[in-house]
C-alpha cells in the first residue's frame, strides 16, 4: 500500500485531521520528546540562528525549536494545508515562528537563507529524498547544518517470537505509512552525495512494555489495514487487537522501533 504521508495532500479532511492527532500524540510522548532533545543537542546552533523545519506537520518540533537556545527564527514547511493551519494555531503564542505550505523537494526560499535545515520524521516518507537533500544544501549557508531524525522502520516490532501474528499488523502498518523503511541505512551515503560532510550518526531506541499506547495504535491500524485489504476478516482483526491488550494487561507486551539521527555540515566557503 502507498505511504499515506507521501500522499497526504490527496487525503480528505477527516483523514488529515486524524493524522494531525497522531502527530500531536506522538509529540507528547516523553520518550519521543527525550529523543528529540538528544537529537537537537548535537547541533551547534549559532547565535541568532535561522532554522527551517522541513515536513513540520503540526509543528511539534517547530515549537520546540522556537524555544531552543540560540534560535532566533523558525520556519515550518509542509505540503499539507490542513496541517499548516493546525500548526499555526498551536504556535500562535510564538512570535518567532512562521509556516509555509510547500514541498521539501522544491522550497520557496533563496539560496543560503538558513543556518540549520532539519528533517524530523520526514525523509522516510518522501519519494525521491535526494531532491529534498539537494534543496537543503541549496538553502543552507556555508558551514551551516543539516539534521535528520527518522525511524529505522524496518526494525518496528511487537513480536515475542517467530511467526507472531502481531508482527503481521506492525508490518502492514509500516508498509502503509512509510515510503522507505530502510532509508536511514542509506542516509549517510545520500547526505555525502548531496555535498554535506557527516558529523555524527546515532541510534535512539523507543520501547513500550507497560502501557503500550503508541505501539497499540500501530497494531490497531495494521489490523484495520489487513482487514480493509481482505487479507483477514473482521473477527480476526478484532482478535489481534484483543491479543495486544491481553499482553498489556498480562505484562508481556513488547513494542520497539529503532530511531536514528544524523548531523552534517555544508562545507565552509573558500576564502
Amino acid at each position: 500500500m502507498p505511504d499515506v504521508w507521501a500522499t497526504v495532500t490527496d487525503l480528505d479532511s477527516s483523514m488529515q485531521e486524524r493524522l494531525a492527532g497522531v502527530l500531536e500524540a506522538r509529540g507528547a510522548d516523553p520518550q519521543q520528546q527525550a529523543m528529540r532533545r538528544a537529537f537537537l543537542s548535537g547541533i551547534d546552533f549559532p547565535e541568532g540562528a535561522h532554522v527551517v523545519d522541513v515536513g513540520c506537520g503540526t509543528g511539534v518540533l517547530t515549537r520546540m525549536l522556537a524555544r531552543w537556545p540560540n534560535v532566533d527564527t523558525v520556519v515550518g514547511v509542509d505540503p499539507a494545508a490542513s496541517l499548516i493551519r493546525k500548526a499555526q494555531v498551536l504556535a500562535s503564542d510564538l512570535a518567532n515562528v512562521t509556516f509555509n505550505e510547500a514541498d521539501g523537494r522544491s522550497l520557496p526560499f533563496g539560496g543560503e537563507a538558513f543556518d540549520v535545515a532539519i528533517f524530523d520524521s520526514t525523509l522516510s516518507h518522501v519519494p525521491g529524498p535526494e531532491r529534498a537533500l539537494a534543496e537543503a544544501h541549496r538553502i543552507v549557508r556555508p558551514a551551516g547544518w543539516l539534521a535528520v531524525f527518522d525511524g529505522d522502520y524496518a526494525t518496528a516490532t511487537a513480536a515475542l517470537g517467530d511467526h507472531d501474528p502481531l508482527q503481521t499488523c506492525v508490518t502492514a502498518m509500516m508498509a502503509s505509512s512509510v515510503n522507505d523503511r530502510w532509508l536511514m541505512r542509506r542516509l549517510c551515503a545520500l547526505v555525502r552525495d548531496s555535498g554535506f560532510e557527516l558529523v555524527s550518526f546515532r541510534s535512539h531506541g523507543f520501547s513500550e512494555t507497560t502501557g503500550g499506547a503508541y505501539m497499540l495504535s500501530v497494531v490497531d491500524r495494521g489490523a484495520d489495514i489487513l482487514c480493509a485489504s481482505g487479507s483477514i476478516g473482521e473477527e480476526t482483526a478484532a482478535a489481534l487487537k484483543a491479543e495486544a491488550r491481553h499482553r498489556v494487561n498480562a505484562g508481556t507486551f513488547f513494542g520497539h522501533i529503532a530511531y536514528t539521527s544524523l548531523i552534517a555540515r555544508k562545507p565552509a566557503a573558500l576564502a
